[in-house]
């Protein structure tokens, strides 16, 4: 087998192509000495190298697909590696023997303008910084980070914001195909902060946003057949079609036997009324393997009831078909619900400076467990372990304003683990 690797290197008409073919004759003794030529050129692979495979019969077929080109803005290049093979074809080569499970986050990305100071109101706030967030997108980002494999699907605008996040995936090696652009609606914008009273505010902009109009037509079918774990918040049904899509990849990942992790992120300012929050949050409940939720849900989930009430919990939000539910309790840790277990996990201690993404930092340690190990929540001392190492990536977050740019990696979580005790 020989591999080589070509740069190719843009042109306006290679990026509005989105798959473009070209066919060898494998006894051209030229082709393959060029194609030499050019390994010898480049040693290394890029990060974003993409393989592909061409069988050496009579004719080979070569595929070139570049990242999803947008009228509008075009990469600057891409990396393209081509392995010639002789029939049949080769077998895995061996990293890629071991199969990595993917995660598929579904929902709402949008960019999140923070205060560049503390402890103020939106209106005392002297200035914004802008920063990538939405839960379900900050999950994927988290996972990706921690070392694990993710994919995420929505919807945002035709415009700057738009192509700036969907960038911003693809730099944090997030599979970034199954976001799609709105020429007709804007990315979604939201102002948050956290007051001096311990209140989060917020402030969105959305009448409609993009990411409130995906399809069911605009689903990327492959990336749910393939995911182990699919990942969904509460917002995304809210408002149609994104609802009647949100119902329909849920029916699909569920098909194939996928595990549904569900984090409800309550706002409540993006729901008509706490009845219609209520009522849509719940009404997908039944069907989620993994739940997670805060204090403050229970409460509100359950009309007022104790959170900190294991027999609420029990009996009111854990259902027969859930294999785990997960409460955050922010500094304090987290609470974990199993048919055969429940318990506690400490926090990890920080200083906070932002709190925004916190909890998806958590679920991103979680489901970056899971994937390494789909059968976690039967084995406690495990579990124990994962929500631990959960709680260290939301305590990381919260050091550091904007939720994706202070999501942790692997390496920065071990680093703080050793001075907390299980």
């Amino acid at each position: 087998m020989v591999q080589v690797l070509i740069c190719c290197f843009c042109s306006p008409t290679f990026f509005n192509l989105k798959r473009k073919t070209i066919t060898t004759s494998s006894s051209s003794s030229s082709t393959l000495h060029s194609l030499l030529l050019l390994s010898r050129f480049q040693q290394q692979q890029p990060p974003n190298t993409k393989t592909f495979s061409t069988s050496s019969s009579s004719s080979s077929s070569l595929s070139l697909s570049s990242y999803p080109a947008h009228p509008l803005r075009r990469p600057p290049f891409s990396h393209v590696r081509v392995e010639m093979t002789n029939s049949p074809p080769a077998k895995a080569l061996p990293d890629d023997t071991k199969r990595v499970n993917l995660v598929v986050c579904f929902g709402e990305m949008l960019i999140d303008f923070v205060p560049t100071v503390g402890g103020v109101s939106l209106a005392e706030a002297p200035a914004f910084k802008k920063a990538p967030g939405g839960a379900p997108a900050n999950v994927a980002v988290g996972i990706s980070r921690l070392g694990g494999k993710s994919a995420f699907i929505g919807k945002v605008g035709e415009d700057e914001f738009g192509y700036m996040l969907a960038d911003i995936l693809k730099q944090n090696n997030v599979d970034n195909s199954g976001v799609r652009f709105d020429p007709n609606a804007r990315t979604a914008l939201a102002f948050v902060t956290l007051r001096a009273d311990g209140e989060r505010e917020f402030m969105f902009f959305r009448n409609p946003s993009a990411d409130m109009l995906l399809c069911e037509s605009e689903l990327n079918l492959g990336l749910l057949k393939e995911a182990s774990i699919f990942h969904y918040g509460s917002i995304s049904l809210i408002d149609e079609p994104c609802k009647s899509t949100h119902l329909a990849a849920m029916e699909i990942a569920k098909k194939n036997g996928t595990i549904l992790s569900y984090d409800p992120n309550l706002r409540l300012p993006l729901w008509p009324s706490p009845e219609a929050a209520r009522e849509g949050i719940m009404s997908i409940w039944d069907q989620a393997d993994i739940i997670k939720i805060s204090e403050d849900e229970i409460t509100f989930l359950t009309g007022g009831d104790d959170p900190y009430d294991d027999n609420v919990v029990l009996t009111k939000l854990f259902h027969p078909n859930l294999k785990l539910l997960l409460v955050t309790e922010g500094s304090d840790g987290c609470r974990y619900y199993t048919k055969e277990f429940h318990g506690k996990v400490q926090g990890v201690k920080v200083k906070a400076v932002d709190t925004t993404g916190a909890g998806d930092a958590f679920v991103s340690g979680v489901l970056w467990s899971l994937a390494s190990n789909m059968n976690l929540y039967q084995d406690e001392k495990s579990l124990r372990e994962a929500l631990l190492f959960a709680n260290a990536c939301g305590a990381i977050t919260v050091t550091e304003r904007g939720a994706i740019p202070a999501l942790p990696t692997r390496e920065a979580v071990l680093q703080i683990l050793p001075n907390v005790a299980a």
